[in-house]
């Protein structure tokens, strides 16, 4: 089952695709035969001895055993352990309330920001953008968030956002720019020198030199959605050569 899969990667899949497995189906990762389960990511769906595709989009692997699908959703869920960019809503108490694009606003406490104590509070005010880190996501508790890493230290998250514009992308796009190997963001970096946070929720937020250049960028950010490479690389030359 996993040459099929393997055989399947970068292929277009849609719901109600499926695959016939064993439910002890595993994978050697060793020349000694210890082996691993197949992990199924977003997309896809373990049931008895099949697995189902539940979204459409590009099929997607991770050696040694993680399948995914890379597809254009816009709705985000959150998980465990991934970055994000959030909206200060309300203060409440100890607590703020920070949308983050789930179904339901997140918390995050005073005290979870590098330096903060009872008596120095952090100045976070209503409206605020924050690049914190999710620690708690469960669809039976609230979503909960920190500005720290495991050391104690912000490592670059916390409040921000001062003048740049924050614009709302597909989360296959966020992947695209987060991607190690990606080129996307270099190319964009190339046009104007400029800063980039990236959320996991498919918040962008960018800022240029002017913004007239925010713009352009914010733009370009939104087209590439819809755009192939080759599509992205033309209208990157054309602006590069001045054609705008």
């Amino acid at each position: 089952m996993f040459s099929v899969l393997k055989e399947r990667v970068g292929e277009i899949l849609l719901p109600g695709d499926e695959f016939c497995c064993g439910p002890q189906d595993t994978l050697p990762l060793t020349d000694s035969g210890k082996s691993e389960r197949l992990l199924a990511g977003p997309g896809l769906r373990r049931s008895g001895d099949r697995l189902l595709v539940s979204r459409s989009g590009v099929l997607r692997h991770k050696e040694p055993n993680k399948f995914w699908i890379e597809s254009q959703q816009r709705r985000y869920v959150p998980a465990k352990g991934e970055t994000v960019i959030g909206i200060v809503t309300a203060k409440s108490g100890d607590v703020f309330k920070v949308d983050i694009g789930g179904s339901e606003a997140a918390s995050l406490s005073y005290l979870a920001f590098e330096g903060a104590t009872k008596r120095n509070r952090p100045n976070v005010q209503v409206g605020d953008l924050l690049l914190a880190q999710l620690v708690v996501a469960n669809k039976d508790m609230e979503p909960e968030l920190v500005c720290i890493d495991g050391s104690g230290r912000a490592n670059g998250m916390g409040v921000f956002g001062t003048g740049g514009l924050l614009i709302k992308v597909s989360l296959g796009l966020v992947r695209r720019l987060l991607a190690p190997r990606g080129n996307l963001r270099a190319d964009l970096e190339q046009l104007f020198p400029c800063e980039l946070a990236v959320g996991m929720n498919g918040r962008v937020w960018v800022r240029a030199g002017t913004v007239q250049q925010t713009l352009v960028l914010a733009n370009l950010l939104q087209s590439c959605d819809v755009m192939t490479a080759p599509q992205r690389q033309q209208l990157f030359r054309r602006l590069q050569q001045g054609a705008f």
